[in-house]
């Protein structure tokens, strides 16, 4: 489960200040799909960023099976990020002058993947996103709707447990979106991947489990379905019952 308590970023100094997130809270039991919502500006991607680690705001915590990932030093965060979260950009961030497969390769040696495991991971990832015959060529060779399912593949590879992806179709057309948006969700409902959007597309949105809609840096709605509620109840039960054991022990 994801448990995000209390956190607050502030951009500036006392004379110039921007307050990107208030004291926000709320908790994601695994395997969900999340929708974060909001106008530009509204805090959506200082949240995912404080969220994955890639950045630290000033107050609060982001556990992570009970682990405060911001409590980590830079060379745990480095890891946890790079063996337990994909992610997913608007504009792709890939190499383009490499091919399909050594992008790939590089999210594998970033984790510390043996080079002997590489290949099969690198094939499969590609297969997944039917990108296997685009294995030698270079991204920059691509479709913007092949970039985004090799952006996918390198997200995949090493099977995280949470997929973060930001605004994944905002550069695509709508036949490409659609192809995008499954193969998300297609990750999130069968390997129990925990999918987080952060979208301005309110069909996307909608295709989501929990939606949560942020303004001027606080939550204005939290919205998840009725499995989803029953589920995070019966996560937050099972978490204090451990916590009252280790106390015990």
């Amino acid at each position: 489960m994801i448990e995000v308590k209390n956190l607050s970023k502030t951009y500036g100094n006392k004379h110039n200040k921007f307050t990107a997130m208030r004291g926000v809270s709320f908790s994601i039991p695994d395997g969900a799909s999340v929708a974060i919502i909001g106008k530009s500006g509204s805090g959506k991607s200082t949240l995912m960023h404080a969220m994955s680690g890639l950045d630290k705001p000033q107050k609060g915590q982001v556990l992570i099976d009970g682990i405060d990932i911001l409590k980590l030093s830079a060379r745990d965060t480095d890891k946890f990020r790079a063996t337990q979260i994909g992610f997913v950009f608007q504009s792709f961030f890939l190499e383009p002058n490499e091919s399909c497969y050594n992008n790939i390769s590089l999210a594998l040696e970033m984790a510390g993947t043996p080079r002997n495991k590489r290949k099969e991971l690198i094939l499969q990832a590609l297969a997944d996103v039917n990108l296997s015959e685009k294995a030698k060529s270079n991204a920059v060779e691509l479709s913007g709707g092949q970039k985004q399912r090799l952006a996918i593949a390198r997200a995949i590879v090493n099977r995280p447990k949470i997929i973060f992806a930001d605004e994944p179709t905002g550069n695509l057309d709508s036949a490409n979106s659609q192809i995008v948006e499954d193969l998300l969700f297609d990750r999130q409902k069968n390997h129990h991947t925990t999918l987080i959007l952060v979208t301005h597309n309110q069909e996307l949105a909608a295709r989501c489990q929990i939606q949560i809609r942020i303004k001027d840096g606080e939550i204005e709605q939290f919205i998840c379905s009725p499995e989803i509620t029953k589920k995070l109840k019966s996560e937050k039960t099972v978490a204090k019952s451990n916590l009252a054991k280790r106390s015990q022990a």
